[in-house]
């Protein structure tokens, strides 16, 4: 039967002040009006039934999506560390082979925003029967529409069917010269959206991913604690589609991003007739390809280009948005009772 994996994990950085530990992103409504998390969830209708979707995510958030996705508590995965995706998309596909020894499983993160949900689903529905006749992990890349450095790519190799190719390379958050070589050369997008069988994953995995092959015994004794502890946090990119050869790809025919930092709004929301983004109480006077995002008193801006201003939990933010990749940065540089919200 199939299934559905869906990362929820986060440490709530990447949308400060309005992100917080508590809250992170996909907790938030940044594309829309509800959260990233049941929009991914609904995007599933159809496609997997919500008592097979599982959700691996933190201790701290498990209760919160439990709650907003109205998913059983059994299916809400509470990671005791969190240690990148490969041992989080290990762990929940052997929990769904554990329910189902036949599963195929489907996985995605709770935060992107797609900009087309039947055509979402209609390349996972051709990615999850791609993965078994071929015997292969099968990765959904996403056509680029600009050089993204922040992005990694995948180039295509020999046809397998009308919609599948083996994978000749990876390529990891290349420079702009380098995007637009790879883009010109049919390169697209490693989206994270991905399918495979049960078997197949956690027969690639005792081969290839040596960070974490040695700890699956554990996982077989219903040891998850023991699992993490023994694992080298590792991404499933790095640690496993890199190293099989056992990888084929499909290409998404919708609009997708990651939605990794404020400059994402404006590539996912609705402007203005100037550009801006706005959402909360604001007054923006002759200004232009501002991000604005308020869940407080109004915010008002006169004649500014540019920016991203942000009043989210007692905290205000005010940066170039050509600065908004680099707030990690300036997290680390702010002193902590700036910086840490307990909300």
């Amino acid at each position: 039967m199939r299934w559905a994996v869906l990362l929820a994990g986060g440490s709530g950085t990447r949308f400060w002040p309005l992100s917080t530990p508590k809250t992170p992103k996909q907790l938030l409504p940044l594309s829309g009006a509800a959260s990233s998390a049941e929009e991914a969830v609904e995007r599933l209708t159809g496609l997997v039934p919500r008592e097979r979707i599982l959700v691996v995510t933190g201790p701290q958030l498990a209760a919160r999506l439990q709650e907003s996705l109205h998913l059983p508590a059994a299916n809400i995965l509470a990671e005791p560390r969190a240690a990148s995706t490969a041992p989080a998309l290990i762990w929940a596909t052997w929990e769904a082979r554990r329910r189902d020894p036949d599963a195929d499983v489907l996985s995605l993160h709770a935060y992107w925003a797609v900009g087309d949900a039947a055509a979402f689903r209609r390349t996972a529905d051709l990615a999850l029967p791609t993965a078994r006749p071929h015997d292969r992990l099968v990765t959904v890349g996403a056509v680029p529409s600009r050089p993204e450095t922040g992005y990694g790519y995948i180039v295509p190799g020999a046809r397998l069917d009308e919609s599948a190719r083996t994978v000749a390379r990876f390529s990891e958050k290349p420079d702009a010269a380098t995007a637009l070589d790879l883009i010109a050369a049919g390169a697209l997008w490693n989206s994270g959206l991905f399918a495979w069988t049960s078997h197949r994953l956690l027969e690639e995995v005792a081969r290839h991913t040596l960070e974490v092959a040695p700890a699956l015994p554990k996982l077989e004794l219903n040891d998850v604690p023991g699992f993490f502890r023994a694992v080298t946090p590792i991404s499933i990119d790095v640690g496993l589609l890199e190293r099989s050869g056992a990888v084929a790809v499909v290409t998404g025919a919708f609009a997708w991003d990651d939605v990794g930092d404020w400059a994402a709004l404006a590539r996912v929301r609705p402007k203005d007739p100037d550009g801006n983004i706005v959402v909360g109480e604001a007054f923006l006077h002759e200004s232009r390809d501002c991000i604005v995002w308020s869940d407080g008193d109004p915010i008002v801006l006169s004649g500014v280009e540019d920016l991203v201003v942000v009043h989210a939990n007692g905290r205000i933010l005010i940066m170039p948005a050509e600065r908004a990749a680099a707030l990690k940065q300036l997290l680390d540089a702010l002193p902590p009772e700036i910086r840490d919200i307990d909300s």
